[in-house]
């Protein structure tokens, strides 16, 4: 069982800003920059083009949605995504509010506190439609 199996089940907490009953999104708990959501599909698969076609289709629509929410909270030049998947073997997509390019390379981090990430959650779950 991965770590987002045991996110989606509830068995570890996270601060969730969208969900339906195929997908989930939440933050980032070491995210590369204010904003950086996961999206994860709730059916553990491993590689993302393992997943059926349709459901593909179906996980970059609800990315859309939750990148338009995040958008709309976060300033930022644009939603950068990323689809890597070799940390957690189920699939993620990384929806991540980008102003320089350093802000997709996975290697500088931003710190949050619980309060910054509640209310983050809070303003994304807010514009999410």
């Amino acid at each position: 069982m991965s770590v987002f199996t045991k996110i989606i089940t509830g068995e570890l907490p996270s601060y969730k800003v969208a969900e339906n009953d195929s997908f989930i999104a939440f933050l980032d708990i070491n995210p590369n920059a204010k904003g950086h959501t996961l999206v994860v599909p709730k059916k553990e698969e491993n590689k993302i083009f393992d997943l059926p076609k349709n459901e593909y289709q179906e996980l970059m629509s609800f990315s859309y949605r939750v990148a338009k929410a995040l958008e709309k909270s976060v300033s930022c030049k644009r939603i950068g995504m990323s689809v890597v998947g070799l940390e957690v073997p189920h699939v993620h997509v990384h929806l991540i509010p980008i102003n320089r390019m350093a802000d997709m390379q996975f290697i500088e981090k931003v710190k949050l506190s619980n309060d910054e990430f509640v209310e983050l959650a809070r303003s994304i779950s807010s514009n999410f439609d």
